[in-house]
Order: C-alpha cells, then sequence, then structure tokens
C-alpha cells in the first residue's frame, strides 16, 4: 500500500504461514508506534503443521522472545479470515478498555491491499495504516522456500481482492489492467492452487 508509517492506537497482527508478521511487529513494537497488539488468527490447512497451537499464540511467543513484553499482547486465538480477524481483534481490544481511533494492520506483504480493503469495510470508523516486512520479492520466496506457492499466494490474494467486494466482504479497489492482464496470464500458467 506504501503507507507511511507513524504511531497509532493499536495494532493487529494477522495470521499466516509463517513469523514474518510476529518479527516485524516487534521491530515496529519496539520503533515506538503503537503502545498494544493484537495478534489474530487461528489455524487452517496451510499452518496447522506449522502452528499446531494456533497462529496468534505462536505469533505471541516469537515476539516475546523479541523483547515485546507479554502484558501489551493481545491473543485472538478464532478467525479463520481476514474479516474475522478484524472484527474479533476490535472485540477483544475494546473488552479491554481500548477503543482505538487508528490501528496498523501488519500482513504478509501480498495481503496489505486486500487487508486494508476487508478493514475499511467491517471497520469503517477507524483510520487504518498498513505495514509489511520490507522485503524483495526474491527474497520473500527464499523465506518461504517454495516460488510456486508465493505465486500461487498472490494469485489468490489478488483475486480475493477483485471478488470479496462483490459479496460484501471489502471495499472494492482499483486494480490496473495491466495487473489484471498479469494474473489472467499466470492462471494460465497453471499458478491456481489458491484460488476460491
Amino acid at each position: 500500500m506504501g503507507h507511511e508509517l507513524r504511531p497509532v492506537d493499536a495494532a493487529i497482527g494477522l495470521g499466516s504461514h509463517d513469523l514474518g508478521v510476529a518479527t516485524f511487529a516487534a521491530e515496529l513494537y519496539h520503533a515506538g508506534l503503537f503502545p498494544v497488539v493484537v495478534f489474530s488468527g487461528g489455524n487452517s490447512p496451510t499452518t496447522a503443521a506449522r502452528f499446531p497451537r494456533g497462529e496468534a499464540v505462536h505469533y505471541r511467543e516469537h515476539a516475546i522472545s523479541l523483547g515485546v513484553p507479554d502484558s501489551v499482547i493481545l491473543v485472538e486465538p478464532e478467525a479463520g479470515n481476514t474479516g474475522q480477524n478484524v472484527t474479533l481483534s476490535r472485540s477483544l481490544l475494546a473488552g479491554h478498555g481500548c477503543r482505538p481511533r487508528s490501528v496498523l494492520l501488519i500482513s504478509k506483504p501480498y495481503m496489505e491491499r486486500r487487508s486494508f480493503a476487508t478493514c475499511r469495510k467491517v471497520w469503517p470508523e477507524v483510520e487504518v495504516v498498513c505495514a509489511s516486512e520490507p522485503l524483495e520479492f526474491d527474497d520473500y520466496v527464499r523465506s518461504i522456500g517454495d516460488e510456486k506457492l508465493v505465486v500461487d499466494m498472490l494469485v489468490g490474494d489478488l483475486q480475493r481482492v477483485v471478488e470479496y467486494p462483490k459479496h460484501g466482504f471489502a471495499v472494492e479497489q482499483d486494480v490496473p489492467g495491466d495487473v489484471m492482464d498479469a494474473y489472467d496470464r499466470l492462471i494460465e500458467a497453471g499458478f491456481d492452487s489458491r484460488l476460491l
């Protein structure tokens, strides 16, 4: 999204298949960008083997190992999709007396636009800033170890950016024609394991 990082009232680390979100959340916490972070995410077929106790639980433990105080971490262990990440995190924050006017969504690089569009739909009154690890594509592929899987995830995420507004799950986003052309070519080339 290219958002400029700035201090916010709370952060939400969106669960996924690796610890990069928790690592970056710890870095941003130490930089003083937020006073409280919610790690949100249960399990999925993609993450169950790696994070058997749930994404949020493992993220919390990793952030603590990086010096984030346990007292500033909330764990939301039920979410199974991005809409639930946001709505359940909002409820958890409210239950702890925090009603933020601004939130920082921390996600994988390919998820920023979809997490932004989802948050704008389900929590329209909050100001949203998006962030992800500053990784080049090749570095991200190396960190995952599977180029086809990474491209499949990118293709699947773009499909959701396009399709979810039609179902009321997100606000519409402008997708340039050359991006849609590349998307079509990637599907034709077989990068389709993450499609709806």
